[in-house]
C-alpha cells in the first residue's frame, strides 16, 4: 500500500533531537509529543502567508491586526511553555556531576556564570536555544530525508 512517510520521518527525527536536547524520547502516541509536532507542522503552514512576513518588519503594528500571524505567535508561546516545563523539571533533578543532555550542560554553565552580570547563560537563552535546536533540527532533517526518499524512488538503480 502506498503511504506518506513524512509523518514517520518527522516523529523519528524529532525523537532523536528530543533525546539529545531533552534527555529522553517520547512514545509516538504521547499526547504532549503529538501536540508539539502538530504545532510545528501548523507553524510551517502558517509561515507561507504574507502576514507573518509582515510581522517581522512591523511587529508593533501587526500585533493589533488579525490574521494567521496571531495563531503563529500563540503556537510559539505553547512550544515555549513546553520547553520551560522541561527546563523546570531538569532544574529540580539536576546532578551537576552527571549531565544527561544539552539542558543539563547549559544549567551547569549557568551555575558557573552565576556571578557574572554580563553572562548570556540565562533560562530565557536556554529556552530559546532549545527551541531553535528542536525546530531547526526537526524541520531540515525530516525534509532532507523526504527528498532523499523521493530521489531513491525516481532513480531505483542508485540503490
Amino acid at each position: 500500500q502506498p503511504f506518506n512517510p513524512g509523518i514517520f520521518l518527522i516523529h523519528a527525527v524529532s525523537n532523536i533531537i528530543c533525546s539529545v536536547v531533552f534527555g529522553n524520547r517520547f512514545d509516538y502516541g504521547d499526547k504532549k509529543f503529538l501536540t508539539l509536532i502538530e504545532l510545528l507542522e501548523e507553524n510551517n503552514r502558517l509561515q507561507i502567508s504574507i502576514q507573518p512576513q509582515l510581522y517581522n518588519f512591523f511587529p508593533t503594528l501587526m500585533e493589533y491586526l488579525p490574521g494567521p500571524h496571531q495563531k503563529l505567535i500563540e503556537n510559539i508561546e505553547k512550544v515555549d511553555q513546553f520547553t520551560l516545563e522541561i527546563i523546570a523539571e531538569h532544574q529540580e533533578t539536576l546532578d551537576p556531576t552527571c549531565p544527561r543532555d544539552f539542558i543539563d550542560a547549559f544549567l551547569n554553565k549557568m551555575e558557573q556564570e552565576k556571578g557574572n552580570g554580563h553572562s548570556e547563560f540565562t533560562v530565557e537563552t536556554l529556552s530559546r536555544t532549545t527551541i531553535d535546536l528542536f525546530l531547526a533540527g526537526t524541520g531540515t532533517t525530516s525534509i532532507t530525508l523526504r527528498h532523499a526518499f523521493l530521489i531513491l524512488q525516481k532513480y531505483p538503480e542508485i540503490v
